[in-house]
């Protein structure tokens, strides 16, 4: 392999660019193996157009592989200038790192009592789910690992020529493999993949370098506030979807979710099981001479008595910390198997153990030996917080219809002897009965016989939640969340149910609920009730006694994609931040704290911003020290397939949560200003006007099956969920990734944009030159206002109405294609020239660099893409293609979707 000596990564501004010419030179060569017909799509993206068609499976091939090696470069030239500011200024140089965020709180004045009571119940929450459309299956994320690892060990400066020649080779072998296992799945991926998908980042990344952020808390803190002796606890609990998301989903069963449960405690006690070993293999302090405190071994003779095997005494004789370990291994091993655990006591939940390494630590700080406490036994004890016997909490979902469907088929249990149908879910004779079963006492659990399917799945769900709850680790289920959620009724539906499946706390059933309840809000009207409804529980004394006795707060999730799908892009945003201000003056008043839980996707118009901003845009006061937001399927590759970027983007989530809480009440870019709030109203009100003009265009959902690759979309075997619920087929119906996905494939991406140009173009029609010299104010001064317009920026500048007008030339109806095209092209035209006018800038992000250059790099290809998914649409829809050559539009969407950085 000629001339790889010059392939020493530069630490300098270079590196980027350096990286992506060896990795192009390595793809090349691959390429001129496996087809070197196609070298054009990579060597002039400009002359692909006169590809053969029997050739452009291949060349899309190119495409998908060239662009997972930009992701991975990028993601490894982030990761290297973070350390080399680290190297240059420090910590507090790092955005987003801990160090960073506590010199901000710091110098905004916030005491160490209040940083110290804030760090006690402070808590960020990822949440992996799989639905929305993740691509990449296990084993190209494996491959993807290596390469990955390769970029890094070719920085080094160390190695021979010969030593370099072999990474380079082992480099370029894995871009072949990755040519040679190609990415689109030949089987639609089961619920019990997603589930292993979700734990492969836990095995891979997670367990690792999770505990590594108590450290650098630790660390910030010292250096910020080295006079406050705060204890560090897990800034972070890990939740999950996958496996217990049964909205819309049929394949979701009680089976697959008692089997989810299962595998995440595996995979907890399996990596904790490990550790204990390490530790017992590694604390060798033996010896007559070693200062042992004698509380510790009596623990320690304790702990083997209750492993139940006194054989443990003699084996490693003299060495107390060697037998402690083992025996916290057998008690361990029998809280994963309770059955064969003969004399051996279980652990009754986590902090049993956590409890246990806790008096090593101890024991070992009284015999000076602190760092091997601190940096030995400590980040095994933060593991056992932060995992449990868990892994993480598994939330159930489900959607309000069946939960009141199958509490109407249990009122005709219940009146055997009517003649007519249970009252409507939404009147208040229904309401009234749901009340009055709350209130009334019931010493037993009854005993439904005869049900349907779907009823007797749904109190077997909540019979396994009440097994859960009993068991070995009782955050192994999180959150019961309601979707689609209209009326306190609806929730108080859910509680009753509950009650009938055994999940009270008291005898009669009347006191409070075990389950966590957690509405989601997803439409615009659902945001706009959500503080009447909210007000109508909160009065509820049964729902009082049940927020306190589950800690003392109320999580609420928001829905990012539903209210963007229903009223657009920036009124769903100003939607949201209202209903989340209107909700805490609420619950300020209720004496209840609330917490909320952001439906968020990788998408700007799913909510996709970066972290660190669109957390300091929420309103004032409504972090709290909590917060949960989903990570959806490409997002959570994107930043937890390496360690090193997932414990970043740990530490970004968690400091940005303790900065909002600390500081927004102070800051001036928060406050609200009325007549900044009157405008931003007035533009949401007109963009809404706006967009529900084309939602509701007659024509617009045959144009949407026409001219996207919507219908096409169940073909590429993605996630688990059907694209529909309930099977029905209007724009309220459809779900709101799929309708994502397809603006996005076809380059419309109207989900991010549409609305506002007209919305501002009205504004300053009115108001004239003092309200555009308004709008550029709120622009300098409201940060939710600028985060709206700059992600408005960046989705303008990935559609391309060129391309989209491609797309509309496989509508059948011409007419209404040219209407809506049309339509579409003139407010992406007014859009830009109104953003442009607020900003300043001289084009479409110009202010955005980077976000540009990386996209400018991959356009042509994107836009190569594009134009073959026109043809093989036109093709399978003329039934010119068999089944096997739809893997070339399959290989589209996956394209133009990497391209773009999201699926949905």
């Amino acid at each position: 392999m000629a001339d790889t000596a010059r392939y020493i990564l530069p630490v300098d501004g270079g590196y980027v660019d350096e990286i992506t010419v060896l990795l192009r030179d390595l793809l090349r060569r691959v390429i001129r193996e496996r087809a070197p017909r196609v070298l054009a799509i990579i060597d002039n993206p400009e002359d692909a157009r006169s590809i053969k068609p029997e050739l452009r499976a291949p060349a899309l091939q190119v495409i998908g592989i060239w662009l997972q090696l930009l992701n991975i470069a990028e993601e490894n030239a982030a990761m290297r200038s973070r350390r080399r500011l680290e190297t240059m200024g420090g910590n507090d140089q790092i955005l987003g790192s801990f160090s960073n965020a506590f010199a901000t709180i710091a110098a905004a004045g916030a005491t160490g009592q209040a940083v110290a009571k804030v760090l006690e119940t402070a808590e960020a929450g990822p949440t992996i789910t799989a639905h929305p459309t993740e691509a990449k299956r296990v084993t190209v994320l494996e491959i993807h690992r290596r390469i990955y690892l390769r970029l890094y060990d070719l920085e080094s400066p160390r190695w021979t020529p010969r030593e370099r020649e072999a990474l380079m080779r082992q480099l370029r072998n894995d871009i072949d493999l990755l040519w040679l296992t190609g990415e689109v799945r030949l089987e639609k991926p089961t619920v019990e993949a997603e589930v292993a998908w979700g734990l492969h980042f836990f095995r891979e990344t997670l367990f690792e370098r999770t505990p590594q952020l108590c450290e650098l808390l630790e660390g910030a803190l010292a250096r910020h506030y080295p006079e406050q002796p705060i204890r560090v606890r897990p800034p972070v609990r890990f939740y999950s979807w996958i496996g217990g998301d049964r909205d819309g989903n049929p394949y979701v069963t009680v089976a697959t979710t008692r089997w989810a449960l299962s595998e995440n405690a595996r995979a907890a006690i399996e990596r904790l099981d490990k550790r204990l070993e390490y530790l017992a293999q590694t604390i060798s302090i033996s010896g007559p001479d070693t200062d042992v405190p004698e509380a510790f071994r009596t623990r320690v003779a304790r702990e083997i008595a209750n492993a139940g095997d006194m054989s443990l005494s003699a084996r490693n004789p003299g060495e107390p910390f060697r037998q402690y370990f083992s025996a916290l291994r057998a008690r361990l091993a029998a809280t994963r198997n309770p059955r064969g655990a003969h004399h051996c006591k279980a652990f009754a939940e986590p902090e049993e153990l956590a409890e246990a390494i806790h008096h090593a630590e101890r024991a070992l700080a009284l015999m000076q030996a602190t760092s091997i406490a601190a940096h030995t036994v400590r980040p095994v004890r933060w593991e056992v917080e932060i995992f449990g016997f868990r892994t993480m909490s598994l939330d159930m979902r489900q959607n309000t219809t069946v939960i009141n469907r199958v509490l109407a088929e249990l009122w005709q249990k219940f009146n055997p002897t009517a003649k007519r149908e249970p009252p409507k879910s939404d009147s208040a004779e229904w309401a009234k009965w749901v009340a009055g079963e709350l209130k009334r006492p019931m010493g037993f659990r009854p005993l439904f016989q005869g049900l349907s399917d779907e009823a007797r799945e749904t109190l077997d769900l909540l019979g396994l939640i009440r097994s859960s709850l009993d068991g070995a680790d009782p955050k192994a289920t999180g959150a019961f969340v309601l979707s689609m959620t209209r009326s306190a009724t609806d929730i108080l539906g859910l509680y009753l149910l509950a009650k009938y499946s055994g999940l009270f706390t008291d005898a009669a059933s009347r006191e409070s609920c075990r389950l966590a309840v957690v509405p989601l809000f997803e439409t615009i009207d659902d945001l706009r009730r959500a503080p009447g409804i909210m007000d109508e529980l909160f009065k509820i004394p049964m729902v009082r006694r049940t927020v306190k006795a589950l800690g003392g707060h109320q999580e609420i999730m928001l829905g990012y994609s539903d209210s963007n799908k229903d009223g657009g892009f920036f009124c769903a945003s100003f939607e949201l931040y209202e209903a989340q201000r209107r909700l805490v003056r609420l619950a300020r008043t209720a004496g209840i704290e609330i917490s909320f839980f952001h439906g968020r996707g990788g998408s700007v118009s799913r909510g996709g911003a970066p972290t660190g901003r669109a957390i300091a845009a929420q309103p004032e006061g409504t972090i709290g020290g909590r917060l949960r937001v989903t990570e959806q399927g490409e997002v959570v590759s994107s930043k937890f397939a390496n360690r090193g970027t997932a414990l970043y983007q740990l530490e970004v989530l968690a400091s940005s949560v303790l900065v909002h809480t600390l500081k927004s009440p102070k800051e001036r870019e928060l406050k609200l200003v009325p007549e900044h709030q009157a405008a931003v109203e007035a533009i949401a009100s007109a963009s809404f006007k706006t967009y529900r003009g084309l939602a509701e265009d007659p024509g617009l959902i045959d144009y949407f099956q026409a001219a996207s690759p919507v219908e096409e979309l169940s073909l590429l075997k993605m996630g688990s969920r059907p694209a529909r619920r309930f099977g029905a087929k209007g724009v309220e119906d459809l779900r709101a990734i799929p309708w994502v996905f397809a603006w996005s494939q076809n380059r419309h991406v109207l989900t991010g944009w549409y609305g506002l140009g007209s919305a501002l173009d009205q504004y300053v029609a009115e108001q004239g030159d003092k309200g555009l010299a308004l709008l550029k104010d709120m622009f300098v001064r409201s940060r939710g206002f600028r985060l709206a317009i700059d992600e408005v920026e960046k989705s303008l500048y990935l559609a391309d109405m060129e391309i989209a007008a491609l797309y509309a030339g496989l509508v059948p109806d011409r007419k209404a294609a040219k209407r809506i095209l049309g339509q579409v092209q003139r407010e992406h035209a007014l859009t830009r020239d109104r953003v442009l006018e607020l900003s300043g800038a001289g084009g479409l992000c110009a202010r955005f660099p980077g976000f540009r250059r990386r996209f400018d790099r991959v356009r042509p290809m994107i836009d190569q893409a594009n134009r073959w998914q026109v043809d093989f649409l036109k093709d399978a829809r003329a039934g010119r293609q068999k089944d096997k050559a739809l893997t070339p539009l399959l290989m589209t969407m996956n394209c133009i979707a990497a391209g773009l950085g999201w699926t949905g």
